[in-house]
């Protein structure tokens, strides 16, 4: 079968692989539709590998090569012997973590935290970028009969940046200020309107910009033409937002962070950091700021964010800007969302 496959920085192959063998009982064998490229993803291709493990992983054994994509929807094809609740046929998402089930943090419904966690499409033998996938039955989740199969594959980034803004306690009639308008970003912003609150979004990349106002839901602020803070300090009365949620992992971000929010407010830091961030820890304790960081989401949210998107209606598929092949994955896909000078934001690869 083909498949998108990691080898190291910089080397996504599109290559024949062997299809996946016989399934374990409570196992489902997938065909993905539409798989999302990730941060992480980007992250692993410019730099990798970093979670990809290049030694067996203390959970399943994998190692690389490896078959990329953990943000996917699926058909299902086949069921192991003791799937009753699912179906040839079914439409599903994918929840991607792998967790022991075992240690100080699974025992405490803190599976996301697992230690040692692995990924499908990151640390596992398989991933959505390929023309089949196994995973356990208990990771997919059916799709609303009204959601499409690009809607399915942003479940997943849409759990991460519901995630950091529930962390953040954001709750109707706040101010809330993004930075960063990326895919989490973007869909961070969706979720704080849903919320009831009201959404601010720092951004300085055009392409962002212009999907970001075309959602119609938040002040849009370039940080290259006015000072973010004072803007927000002029729109909020002088006092600063509620809450913070930083998801573009960028060191001056996070200090407009800290000078943005208000006294006793929170600073969600849902964006990754690929390299050590200078702040000053006394505006923390001067201001009484609650700093708080996020990592993934809790594997349970599958239905939650299922039902946002298919009876809710949440938009998340505002924030795609550009479906492609396969084929076109590393200078459509991999190069062009790495580029300082990129045109888009949200890429899906379609099977």
């Amino acid at each position: 079968m083909k498949a998108a496959v990691f080898h190291g920085a910089k080397d996504i192959r599109v290559e024949q692989i062997a299809e996946p063998g016989d399934l374990g009982p409570g196992d489902v064998r997938l065909k993905p539709h539409y798989c999302g490229i990730c941060g992480t993803d980007l992250h692993e291709y410019a730099m990798g590998p970093i979670v990809i493990p290049s030694k067996p992983h203390a959970l399943n054994g994998s190692v690389l090569p490896q078959v990329l994509g953990h943000e996917f929807s699926a058909e299902i094809l086949e069921v192991g012997s003791q799937v009753k609740d699912l179906a040839v046929g079914d439409r599903v998402s994918v929840m991607p973590l792998l967790f022991c089930g075992n240690c100080y943090y699974c025992r405490r419904g803190l599976n996301h935290l697992c230690q040692s966690m692995a990924c499908v499409g990151l640390s596992f033998q398989w991933g959505g970028i390929a023309e089949q996938a196994v995973v356990p039955a208990t990771h997919v989740n059916k799709l609303h009969d009204n959601m499409s199969m690009r809607a399915g594959a942003l479940v997943e980034p849409t759990a991460v940046a519901a995630y950091g803004v529930d962390r953040a306690g954001v709750r109707p009639g706040d101010t809330v200020l993004i930075t960063g308008a990326g895919p989490i970003g973007a869909l961070a912003s969706i979720y704080a309107e849903h919320l009831g609150a009201q959404v601010f979004v720092s951004e300085i990349n055009p392409h962002r910009q212009k999907m970001i106002e075309s959602l119609g839901i938040a002040t849009l602020l370039d940080p290259s033409k006015t000072d973010v803070v004072e803007e927000i300090k002029a729109a909020t009365g002088g006092i600063g937002v509620d809450q913070v949620i930083e998801c573009s992992g960028n060191e001056r971000a996070l200090q407009t962070a800290l000078s943005a929010v208000r006294k006793h407010g929170t600073i969600s830091q849902t964006g990754l950091h690929t390299k050590p961030a200078a702040i000053d820890p006394m505006i923390l304790s001067e201001h009484d700021i609650s700093l708080i960081g996020t990592w993934c989401y809790p594997v349970t949210d599958w239905p939650r964010i299922i039902d946002l998107i298919g009876r809710v209606g949440l938009p998340v598929e505002k924030v795609v800007t550009k479906d492609i092949d396969i084929e076109d994955i590393v200078n459509d896909g991999f190069e062009t969302l790495l580029s300082p000078t990129g045109d888009q934001v949200k890429v899906l690869i379609k099977s």
